[in-house]
Order: C-alpha cells, then structure tokens, then sequence
C-alpha cells in the first residue's frame, strides 16, 4: 500500500524525460500518479519553474525524485508544501545558498568532468568517451547510443544556480547511490546523504541506475511513497 498518490521524476543534465521511461510503469502498476518533468536546461530559474507547474497540477501530496542535477532542482522546487518526501537518485543536494556546481567543483574526483564539452553560447554536452564510458557504462552499447544522441544539453550557468531554501531540511529524504558511478564520486553521495540525514540505499549501477537497474529505483522509490 502506497500512502502517497503522486510521483513527480525530475531528470538530470544531458538527458529529458525519457530517461525514466523503464521506471513509469512500475511505479503505475503500483496504482501511482506519475509524472516525468521535462525540464529546459535553459537556466536554473526556469527549470524550478517547469518542476513547480508540474506540482500545481498534482492532486494531492506528492513525492519528488530527482536525478543528477534533478537533485538541485528538487531541492529548491520540494518547498511547495504538497512535496512531503524528497528523493535524490545520484543526485546533487546542495543546501541553501549553494549549487550544483559549486559541490561539483569541491568533490575530489570526477572524472566525467573531463568529458564536457561548451558550445558558443555556453551549452555543455557529454563527449562519446563520456556518454559511453563514464555516464551511462552499464548500459548495452544500443541504449548508450540512444543517451549519447538524446542528451540535453545543459546551459553552463544552470549548474550555478543557488538554492535560496533547502527543501531537504523540512522533509524526509531518501537517497540511491549508484556504486559504479563516474559522474557524482559515491563518497560524495554518501557525504551529502549524511548530510541530510537520508535513508540511504545502495545500486550496483552506473549514473543511470533509472535504465540499468529500473527495478530498484522503482522499488526504493516506493519505499518513499509508502
């Protein structure tokens, strides 16, 4: 039994919506309303903003899950009081007055860092070495060519977006580590998790765990709803 009716899935950078195309039917199968954001990856402002329609809409209380930099955007967006779980799937989780970017730049290793490549107007978008051997390496090279091609890219300054309040300090929070992750280091989740004082659960996954190991994010995220 579910207590929470509804499920918003908010992306990451370098991906849409479709990215939890293989988690939406278990969640539904479970009798949750779900909803994928698609978020612009124009600027951080806009992109709360496009997370926080999709929590007008909702009827009834609401669990957020974010992913990658989801994560930072659910963390300024979850302050609507319909949002009464937050949960972070190798996910940043930066506290009031700090941005994805900025943790991304303090944490030791990183080494998807190396394979972002900036546009003439300040885009990022993942390289083939990174897309294929470090983002999404658990993957079969078929899906690894979908998220290479599909990628959204994110506007720089997005990742400086600042939270003015940290939603994860009011709510219950729950946080997936992917322990093969390439993109956010696992030590760093584990440091922001603690931080929050999270439920914390562990997947033997790449920075995708939503497309290699769909069953248990589905699964922890129903924990979050129950």
């Amino acid at each position: 039994m579910t207590t929470i009716p509804n499920v918003i899935l908010v992306h990451g950078a370098w991906a849409d919506g479709s990215s939890w195309a293989k988690v939406i039917p278990l969640l539904a199968a479970k009798g949750l309303a779900v909803t994928a954001v698609q978020l612009p990856l124009t600027s951080y402002e806009a992109d709360v903003a496009a997370v926080q329609r999709a929590i007008a809409l909702a009827e009834g209380e609401v669990v957020l899950v974010g992913h990658s930099y989801g994560g930072a955007v659910i963390s300024q967006a979850g302050n609507d009081p319909k949002v009464v779980r937050l949960v972070y799937v190798d996910a940043f989780a930066p506290d009031t007055g700090e941005s994805a970017g900025a943790l991304f730049s303090q944490f030791q290793s990183a080494p998807l860092g190396a394979e972002l490549r900036p546009d003439a107007e300040g885009y990022l978008k993942l390289s083939y070495t990174g897309a294929f051997n470090l983002f999404a390496q658990d993957l079969d090279e078929a899906e690894k060519g979908i998220v290479f091609a599909t990628q959204g890219p994110v506007n720089g300054a997005a990742l400086g977006g600042e939270l003015s309040k940290a939603a994860w300090r009011s709510r219950p929070t729950f946080y997936l580590i992917g322990d093969q992750d390439h993109a956010i280091p696992p030590a760093e989740q584990e440091r922001m998790a603690a931080r929050m004082n999270a439920t914390v659960a562990h997947v033997n996954s790449s920075h995708v765990p939503m497309l290699s190991q769909p069953p248990a994010v589905a699964d922890f995220i129903l924990k979050a709803a129950s």
